[in-house]
């Protein structure tokens, strides 16, 4: 199951403004902060504030409000005066599993993360850092502990990394040779230089002052 991924979203709304946050979103749903009130809602369904939700996917969510429509794509902020906000920050539900996937980037490249906070470091297989154009050849040779026992290794440095608007430069990882691990781990290389709390259940990941 494709994990939830999202940015806070601010809407200000004319003399009867209200703040509408786009807390978490998915294919069909998204789960609004509405005035401090949490509401999931799906495409088509309303909140008892007048808020409807036209269509939601897990890029962006299209509100109605006293008729008015408003398109909120991931990655960007609205405040009430429609400028800029704050300080970045992605907040990812788990999945049934318990874990937390999200899409991120990796040097510009999309690809899909799991947040491991007991890996030291970004951890991928050997095909997906090929797909990416890394030069892991040129790593670090090492040797790394697996489920399978231990298994050959490099160590990299990437450029940029980056989930949701938080991005972060020349992140340290390991290519491991073969075809594990399924999923790119989002460890601590990534992890120490944000701020990151579960609220709820909801992982949210904060760039740091």
């Amino acid at each position: 199951m494709r994990g939830f991924c999202l940015v806070l979203l601010l809407i200000g709304l004319p003399a009867w403004a209200m703040d509408i946050q786009v807390k978490m979103l998915a294919e069909g749903r998204a789960l609004l902060d509405i005035d401090g009130k949490s509401q999931m809602l799906r495409d088509g369904g309303e909140s008892p504030e007048g808020v409807k939700l036209i269509a939601a996917t897990p890029e962006g969510a299209l509100i109605e409000f006293q008729g008015q429509r408003q398109n909120l794509a991931l990655n960007r902020r609205i405040s009430t005066q429609f400028t800029e906000a704050g300080t970045a920050e992605v907040r990812i539900a788990s999945n049934r599993g318990g874990h937390y996937l999200t899409p991120g980037r990796i040097n510009g490249r999309p690809v899909e993360f799991m947040v491991d906070t007991g890996a030291t470091s970004i951890a991928m297989n050997e095909p997906t850092a090929i797909r990416l154009g890394i030069d892991y050849r040129a790593g670090v040779p090492m040797s790394v502990g697996t489920a399978s026992g231990n298994a050959q290794a490099f160590g990299v440095q990437l450029d940029r990394v980056s989930v949701g608007e938080l991005e972060v430069a020349q992140v340290e990882a390991v290519v491991i040779v073969g075809d594990a691990p399924p999923f790119i781990l989002l460890g601590n290389s990534f992890l120490a230089k944000v701020d990151m709390r579960i609220e709820a259940g909801v992982l949210l990941l904060k760039a740091k002052h």
